[in-house]
């Protein structure tokens, strides 16, 4: 069998936990960011509201840079201040809102859940993480601990990206943090050192940590207020272990927690041989033809022709030019006749391919696509018009369009 990891991947020592906690929220309460969701999650009385104001935050920050955040989740708020307001808004409404924040789906999930909050829980936010987790679609076990320990007080942990790798490097774990293995792990790591009496803040901190001290790369170990519990920092300080090591190094016999032999530590990098990840399949590389089509409005203003995309798949329900997917190898000639082929549907009367003005390509990297529009324009007629069977379209001026939900990928173009 296996042998048990070694005593270095764990807290067992409850003074250091205790220490751990009073350094870490100290630091916390001198150096924390102002926010405006903590902000709510301190002054708000509403118990539902604050877990609200929790919510929108959580799911707002999921792939996304917190300065980035603090805008969309300004003008959320602002518009929809509860439950219940959200709840009444149109998806179209959620959309233009979300426009240019990426993983569009979020805000559409976000939307259903609070529904569902209003239509079969009386409007009452669920208190705990597992009834947060269990009751609410989209709510996963790291946004539900988020919730559950930041508006209810719940002392129960949190891992994410953030806190992966700040107890990765705590404790020296090296193998896969992908891997179920380790993330068990370090939910049953989160749960112990959580403080009992301030566990939303504990949990905020832990992550403020990971977010500004405690970086992928270049991290600031000399400002870290918990380095003298850091497996990581006292490896780089004093290098590898000796060759014959004792029961609390890394590397001995088959732990599970351990970097892989083939990858052992490497001393230039310190600190940053942790966490480990299994290497990330690169995105697949697809081409889309899109057509900026264009009229002359009524009042003489320019106007473009925008459709909607299906309910579902990537970018669902988002407006965009009429576009159209294209295989790797086309040549642009059959590239221009697809395209072709593709309007004369939109506009029911036949058009020539080399009307089609190439202005050029746009890339966009989406996480698991590089993505490449090939764009083409054309100008018509004032009067012309479009077979309303087909799915959604409309005309609208260059400011309609930026208000309109569009994707980030689809302004560039």
């Amino acid at each position: 069998a296996p042998a048990p990891p070694p005593a270095r991947h764990f807290f067992s020592d409850p003074a250091e936990v205790e220490a751990l906690r009073g350094s870490l929220l100290a630091w916390y309460d001198r150096c924390k960011r102002d926010l405006p969701w903590r902000a709510l999650a301190v002054t708000e009385p509403d118990a539902d509201r604050r877990g609200y104001a929790v919510w929108v935050s959580e799911i707002m920050l999921q792939q996304t840079q917190v300065a980035t955040v603090i805008d969309y989740y300004n003008r959320w708020m602002q518009k929809w201040p509860t439950l219940q307001a959200l709840a009444q808004a149109s998806l179209e409404e959620v959309n233009e809102l979300w426009a240019g924040l990426g993983y569009y789906s979020r805000g559409k999930r976000l939307q259903e859940a609070a529904r569902k909050v209003v239509s079969e829980l009386a409007g009452r936010m669920p208190r705990t993480a597992e009834d947060l987790q269990k009751l609410l679609p989209g709510v996963g076990r790291y946004t539900a601990g988020a919730i559950a320990s930041i508006s209810y007080g719940q002392a129960t942990g949190v891992v994410d990206g953030n806190v992966i790798r700040v107890l990765c490097r705590l404790r020296c774990i090296g193998a896969d943090s992908s891997s179920p293995a380790v993330i068990d792990r370090l939910w049953d790591m989160a749960n112990v050192l959580v403080d009992r009496s301030r566990p939303g803040d504990f949990n905020q901190a832990l992550m403020e940590l990971g977010a500004t001290v405690c970086v992928p790369k270049a991290p600031l170990c000399g400002k870290c207020p918990v380095k003298q519990h850091c497996q990581a920092w006292r490896r780089k300080l004093f290098g590898n272990p000796p060759k014959v090591p004792d029961v609390e190094d890394c590397g001995v016999g088959d732990c599970p927690l351990c970097p892989p032999a083939t990858e052992p530590w490497d001393s230039s990098l310190g600190v940053t041989n942790f966490p480990r990840k299994a290497a990330k399949k690169p995105p697949r590389a697809m081409r889309t033809a899109t057509c900026v089509l264009e009229r002359r409005g009524c009042h003489g203003a320019p106007e473009y022709l925008i459709v909607q995309r299906p309910g579902s798949g990537l970018l669902a329900g988002l407006w965009e030019f009429p576009s159209l997917p294209l295989t790797q190898d086309m040549q642009e000639e059959r590239e221009r006749e697809e395209l072709a082929d593709h309007l004369q549907a939109w506009m029911g009367w036949p058009m020539a391919a080399k009307g089609l003005q190439f202005i050029g390509e746009v890339i966009h990297i989406f996480s698991h696509i590089h993505q490449t529009y090939v764009v083409y324009s054309l100008s018509l007629d004032a009067d012309v018009t479009l077979d309303p069977a087909l799915s959604p379209s409309r005309w609208v001026t260059e400011d309609e369009f930026h208000a309109s939900a569009v994707s980030t990928a689809m302004k560039k173009v």
